[in-house]
């Protein structure tokens, strides 16, 4: 099985890459996708000792000649494609009414909806030839509006329709597509993330306690994808928060402000 993950330097991508090789040993083809090919290079190591063959590719998912430089570089090492995980992404906090330029705005789109997109078009013969799997590692913001997230909940709601439109088209194909709603999940990427002035932040804006650990989210993506599985939606709140949303939608506004930190909600 030939799988691509994106985003596999660190995080869930990594430990993704990980599990698989441990599951799969010698029968996984892993090309491992992000933009620091150093910490790339360890997480491919690890996969080899697990049995695994590796493909290092540094890839900047807002690049579109990167994408498709990626599908072309998987293609002409192992031949096929049976697995692409669109999980590079980038997190983002700010009230609106503290934001100026919209510009970082767009990039933020740009890497978490239209680097998925490139990736995935470009692979998408390949996959369809396979009678493959098309994974989206979105969020819950991509489910339920989050205060201080607009941005971050308008690139995960896109990606969302995207690929829910693109799992009909593909269907028939015998393609799969699985989206991935993870919580709150302790890694650094809200750290990383944007803050108002499209600065790293340097901090989290949400209430950290009960992260669910990198171990415990990429089992269940790594377990939803090989059954196929239409979502994969990771917490009991997110679960309800889905139904309440049509039920008791003032109560999900309420759940979703309580989400975050008391000095970042908007006064």
């Amino acid at each position: 099985m030939v799988v691509i993950i994106t985003g596999a330097s660190d995080g869930i991508g990594a430990e993704l890459a990980r599990q698989w090789a441990q599951r799969d040993g010698a029968t996984l083809s892993l090309v491992l996708a992000a933009r620091s090919q150093d910490k790339l290079a360890e997480v491919a190591a690890a996969c080899e000792a697990l049995g695994a063959r590796t493909l290092v590719q540094p890839c900047d998912v807002e690049d579109p000649s990167a994408c498709q430089a990626l599908i072309h570089a998987a293609l002409g090492t192992f031949g096929g494609i049976d697995v692409l995980v669109n999980n590079a992404g980038m997190s983002a906090h700010a009230l609106f009414d503290q934001v100026k330029d919209l510009g970082w705005y767009q990039r933020l789109m740009q890497i978490n909806l239209w680097g998925s997109a490139w990736c995935t078009q470009a692979a998408l013969p390949a996959i369809k030839a396979s009678r493959g799997r098309i994974v989206a590692v979105s969020s819950l913001a991509g489910l339920l509006g989050i205060p201080g997230r607009t941005a971050y909940s308008a690139s995960k709601f896109a990606m969302t329709g995207f690929f829910e439109a693109l799992r009909t088209e593909v269907a028939p194909h015998g393609v799969s597509v699985t989206i991935a709603y993870p919580g709150v999940v302790d890694t650094q990427i809200r750290y990383r993330g944007f803050n108002a002035r499209g600065e790293a932040s340097g901090q989290s804006s949400l209430d950290e306690r009960g992260a669910m650990s990198v171990q415990t989210c990429a089992r269940l993506i790594l377990n939803g994808l090989l059954a196929r599985e239409r979502d994969i939606v990771m917490t009991t709140k997110g679960k309800l928060g889905r139904w309440l949303k049509l039920l008791a939608p003032a109560l999900v506004d309420r759940m979703a402000m309580q989400a975050l930190k008391r000095e970042q909600r908007p006064q």
